[in-house]
């Protein structure tokens, strides 16, 4: 009997074979060679085949490659391109793992066109991609090679560059192929295109801030587009949302952001970023490097164009009869500038009365009103005081007319706003109140002084300003016009609600703007009930409460759906 073919088998019942059927045929050799029955049989080392990999080993190897290809599909979801962009390098992540398994017989370059301007993005991808040869054994492996066309002289650098047979090559900057004379670059476009074509084992990724520059690139090489790069990823801007979040996320570590300073960054963000020339990992980098040095939210202010102002104007809801006088006030001011002195108009008294509950709008509106009069020359400053009654009453006699000089002196060359002006209504017979008579003729004598360098708007309740008005004849005769803000309607307030929630980069469930409708009418009959006010507090408290309700959470869907169970009153006043 040959030892060999015992041996050979001894540990087949890894691979399952019956154990009781082998122990019977040790038992039978042990017997035939006359080895004792109760000694162990010999210890037997086989040598393994190097290119052999047990079940264990292969099932390691498969656990470890799918860890890692879930690693890099999570990174890939995280990336600003667009869903196709992704689907796309998750596809070519799949096929190299089939060709490395011969599931897929025929090897495909993956010749790519690469648009964004965000680095964070193109760095990702090319890490990925060349993490993703290399686990394949996809093509040459060695590390991926960046080459700037600033830097590519003549066609013998980019020759150079595929005879190193790299794995991955990155071509960028291709702006920089403008600048060369029309014999570099018909030379280079011969050269680049052989190359492309006779080095398949290398995958070539152009790469540009826009398409514009990709078009113009292939321009000059006519079939290499339809031929080689009709792979395209193409990168996105992050919504205001996910900016927020990145930019809270990262200032937080050096700045302690109160409420406050984090409705201020979300605005500031919401009005700045659409409009910003940096990429977005510039623009982020540079916000936080202000707040963390500042320990505030960076201000912003850009001179509009009429049309960019009127355009704000019509985009508030409501405010029909508001937006309908200011307008009509506009035309008149235009129709007055064109006509120089060949109309006899009058010149327009600009002074006004706001009234209305709070919350419905009047300071926005008087912004607006800021920038309309300064795009029209009106005033020389695109600024707005807003002060009260506290601001312009001394304490003390002999305070009062310096005080109310010193916010009229800051205003000049602007507008004036002064809120819940009826509080300097006097009734005569007080200390009190006659320093309230003070500033009210202080602000008089002003009107009619510096009436061509300052704007005066007296704001609040309707009741209350009408009382206001009555006694005072003398801010009556300096009135230019009267605005009237009426209440908004529920629909009007959830309107506003949405709107607030969609520039954030929030969707809002149905049942949860019903849930609003319910919180709106049983607050509605309070006392100075806010309005917008009353939303924009709502808002606030609904994305705080959004945030814990979602903390356990990752999917960018329930981060940014605000639902029913999110609509939150806490610590709202009902008065």
């Amino acid at each position: 009997m040959e030892k060999r073919n015992f041996f050979d088998g001894l540990y087949d019942d890894f691979f399952g074979i019956d154990n009781r059927r082998l122990e019977k045929e040790n038992e039978k050799l042990r017997k035939e060679l006359g080895i004792d029955k109760m000694k162990p049989a010999p210890e037997i080392v086989v040598k393994k085949d190097e290119n052999f990999l047990d079940e264990r080993e292969v099932k390691d190897a498969k656990e470890d490659r799918d860890k890692k290809m879930e690693e890099w599909f999570s990174k890939i979801e995280k990336l600003y391109i667009t869903d196709d962009s992704k689907n796309l390098i998750k596809k070519i992540i799949e096929y190299m793992r089939k060709y490395n398994e011969k599931i897929e017989a025929n090897y495909i370059s993956f010749n790519i066109q690469l648009i964004s301007n965000n680095q964070e993005n193109i760095e990702t991808i090319l890490a990925i991609l060349e993490e993703a040869m290399a686990l394949f054994n996809y093509g040459l492996t060695k590390d991926y090679s960046e080459v700037s066309m600033y830097r590519v002289k003549n066609d013998e650098q980019i020759e150079e560059l595929y005879e190193d047979r790299y794995g991955l090559i990155f071509l960028t900057d291709l702006k920089g192929f403008e600048i060369n004379d029309s014999t570099f670059k018909e030379k280079f476009s011969h050269t680049f295109s052989e190359l492309v074509r006779s080095y398949d084992k290398t995958i070539t990724i152009l790469g540009a801030n826009k398409k514009e520059e990709l078009d113009s690139f292939f321009a000059q090489m006519s079939k290499l587009k339809t031929d080689y790069f009709d792979f395209v990823i193409e990168g996105i801007n992050p919504d205001v949302q996910d900016v927020y979040n990145e930019v809270l996320e990262i200032a937080s570590k050096s700045v302690e952001l109160s409420d406050d300073m984090k409705v201020k960054l979300l605005d500031y963000i919401v009005f700045t970023y659409p409009k910003t020339e940096l990429s977005f990992p510039e623009y982020r980098k540079s916000l936080c490097k202000d707040i963390a040095f500042n320990k505030e939210i960076p201000t912003y202010e850009r001179e509009k164009t009429l049309d960019e102002i009127f355009g704000e104007l019509n985009e508030l809801v409501g405010l029909q009869k508001v937006k309908k006088v200011l307008h009509e006030l506009v035309d008149l001011m235009e129709l007055r500038k064109k006509a120089k002195d060949s109309l006899d108009i009058k010149s327009v008294n600009l002074h006004m009365v706001f009234l209305g509950n709070p919350g419905t709008g009047k300071t926005t509106v008087a912004r607006i009103v800021a920038e309309i009069l300064y795009n029209l020359k009106y005033i020389k400053q695109n600024k707005l005081i807003e002060v009260s009654s506290k601001d312009l009453v001394g304490e003390y006699v002999g305070q009062t007319a310096p005080k109310t000089m010193g916010v009229i002196e800051k205003a000049m060359g602007g507008l004036l706003f002064i809120d819940e002006a009826y509080t300097l209504a006097s009734s005569g017979g007080s200390t009190g109140n006659s320093f309230n008579e003070e500033a009210i003729a202080t602000l008089i004598q002003a009107m009619e002084n510096y009436r061509d360098n300052l704007v005066v708007i007296f704001a609040g309740y309707t009741k209350e300003m009408q009382a206001f008005l009555n006694t005072n004849s003398g801010i009556v005769s300096r009135i230019g016009y009267t605005l009237e803000f009426d209440d908004y309607t529920t629909d009007e307030l959830i309107s506003i609600f949405n709107g607030m929630m969609k520039k954030s980069g929030f969707t809002v469930e149905k049942d949860a703007l019903e849930e609003l409708r319910k919180v709106i009418d049983d607050y509605r009959e309070t006392e100075n009930f806010g309005n917008a006010r009353f939303v924009r507090n709502v808002y606030e408290k609904t994305i705080i409460k959004h945030a814990s309700n979602t903390k356990n959470k990752t999917s960018k869907k329930s981060l940014k759906t605000i639902s029913k169970e999110d609509i939150s009153t806490d610590e709202l006043i009902k008065m």
